[in-house]
């Protein structure tokens, strides 16, 4: 499957998967604990800044920038329409912090890394029946298909747009659901041979 993580190494890369998920953890919940819009904007901006700094390695995640910039715009335009325009700025602010940690967590962190650190967070939970190993793997896949999502639908918007000249939009919907059911019958495959070992 594709993934989003970047190989332009970056100071990101370096620090350790575990924090650098316990701190998305913490900051994200900080900031949905956060209602002032002083406070948020400047949230805001510190997600903005830290995600600016990963340099060269932003380039996979252009996608899901543009993506990101479309729901800030929809729920802006929604809350605008109920006349609730500040309660729309504080909700896209929220989305915005939260969704820029999470993609610069996914540009610089393997997932083989963040499947190792749910294993060792759920293994306590072993005495209960759960299987450590089974739901990280669960976790980690739902992770790869989202960024297997964009990758695919960037190759297919960038093939329709050689062949055309203009961007594929709704008509890549078929052709991007075929081929992530075909990518999922193949894992799913892949899974039931290795599992069933």
């Amino acid at each position: 499957m594709g993934s989003l993580y970047s190989e332009h190494r970056t100071w990101l890369h370096a620090v350790p998967a575990g924090w650098k998920l316990g701190l998305l953890v913490l900051l994200s919940t900080g900031v949905f604990w956060l209602s002032a819009p002083v406070a948020l904007s400047l949230a805001c901006a510190a997600s903005v800044a830290l995600f600016v700094s990963l340099g060269a390695a932003m380039r996979p995640a252009g996608r899901l920038l543009k993506a990101l910039g479309i729901a800030a715009a929809l729920v802006l335009l929604f809350h605008a329409v109920l006349q609730q325009p500040l309660v729309g700025l504080v909700s896209v602010l929220r989305m915005v912090a939260a969704s820029l940690l999470s993609i610069a967590l996914t540009l610089t962190t393997r997932s083989g890394d963040l499947q190792a650190v749910l294993e060792r967070l759920l293994t306590p939970l072993a005495p209960l029946g759960v299987r450590a190993d089974r739901f990280a793997l669960q976790l980690a896949l739902m992770l790869r298909f989202v960024e297997h999502f964009f990758v695919v639908w960037k190759r297919l918007d960038d093939a329709y747009r050689l062949r055309t000249g203009k961007g594929g939009g709704i008509k890549l919907l078929a052709p991007l659901t075929i081929q992530m059911l075909q990518t999922a019958r193949r894992v799913a495959d892949t899974l039931d041979v290795r599992l069933g070992e």
